[in-house]
């Protein structure tokens, strides 16, 4: 509505009291917390939480608001709230909330920090809104919570997968070596998964860390081929490449790892593997596993091209436009590989 300007000079602001008593009629419910008392305590409700909650200021005013959460509340999102609330920064997260009656009901918690005129903290304001079923199911906590629940299936699937081709491969005679090396190359998956649905990352879902990547890789391989008394010590430069890059990287260091964990040190109790991953220019790298084992015997090569297993690596290093050297001896061996064009700029 247009006004003109005799209307325009009799308007008079609101007074604080004012509209604080309007927004106390809101039917939006809203609750005020003193962070400079103990335990950050409610100091005011209005009555919308009242009707929203079915508890009554008495009941609600001098307690924190988790006495609202109850069973079914995510952890994760209580600690996004929690982390808001010490960093004094804006949030708006949807956390199941209970009714003084027990009933359950997903509340969509919009807080901010109210500040004096000097800048200084002087209480939280929480704005609720109780969401309906299928804004529920929309919401982006019920995307997390289902897409973290896939997560957790697809681990445990390939967890069981991993664990069944182990053990059919102890009875698998000649081609134990083959179902051993299929246990691997899954494992890389595994781990693969395991970094990119990693809560928190927040790169690209195309690329993977490949230093994250890695380190996990050679612990896993070494807890499931290592020995006591054999250290593998990691060293890696962090770089981003393409996840199906990773996968194929992540095979042939696992089968390099695993060659120097069963190979090396027949014979002895004790052995050092180093596992470092370099940067080069151009967006490539250098891969070097070295061991002060026995060496490899003479006219052994590594990897055998007349096996299936060594055929697939040498595959693989050639689609990564890969060159391998092993270099070995009385004193140990040492196997860089150099991958050109394979991380990602950043």
């Amino acid at each position: 509505m247009t006004m003109d300007a005799e209307n325009r000079t009799t308007l008079q602001p609101l007074s604080h009291a004012d509209a604080f008593e309007t927004l106390s009629g809101s039917r939006i419910s809203m609750v005020l917390t003193d962070p400079a008392l103990p335990d950050n305590p409610i100091v005011y409700v209005n009555g919308a939480f009242e009707e929203v909650t079915g508890y009554k200021a008495g009941m609600a005013i001098g307690r924190n608001c988790r006495f609202l959460q109850g069973e079914n509340t995510d952890p994760d999102d209580v600690k996004r709230l929690r982390e808001a609330l010490r960093d004094e920064q804006d949030c708006t997260v949807d956390l199941v909330n209970y009714r003084a009656d027990g009933s359950e009901f997903v509340n969509r918690l919009m807080m901010t920090p109210v500040r004096a005129d000097d800048g200084a903290l002087r209480f939280f304001l929480g704005m609720q809104k109780p969401l309906a079923e299928v804004e529920d199911l929309l919401s982006p906590n019920a995307v997390r919570h289902a897409m973290r629940e896939v997560q957790h299936r697809v681990k445990n699937h390939l967890s069981m997968i991993i664990s069944l081709t182990r053990m059919y491969g102890r009875d698998a005679g000649d081609a134990r070596d083959q179902f051993g090396q299929l246990a691997r190359r899954i494992e890389s998956l595994q781990v693969l998964y395991q970094e990119l649905s990693n809560p928190e990352r927040q790169r690209n879902m195309d690329t993977v860390s490949l230093g994250a990547y890695v380190s996990r890789l050679a612990a896993a391989t070494q807890a499931l081929d290592g020995r006591a008394g054999v250290t593998v010590n990691v060293d890696v430069e962090d770089a981003e490449a393409r996840s199906d890059t990773a996968v194929h990287l992540g095979m042939i260091v696992s089968e390099i790892l695993t060659n120097a964990l069963q190979h090396a040190f027949v014979g002895r109790e004790t052995g050092r593997i180093d596992l470092s991953v370099r940067t080069l220019p151009g967006q490539s790298l250098r891969i070097t596993v070295s061991d002060d084992g026995t060496g490899m015997p003479e006219g052994v090569e590594w990897p055998d091209s007349r096996s299936i297993g060594g055929s697939v690596i040498a595959g693989l290093i050639r689609q990564l436009n890969g060159t391998l050297n092993v270099n070995t001896g009385a004193m140990g061996t040492v196997v860089t590989l150099d991958l050109s064009g394979v991380t990602e700029a950043t």
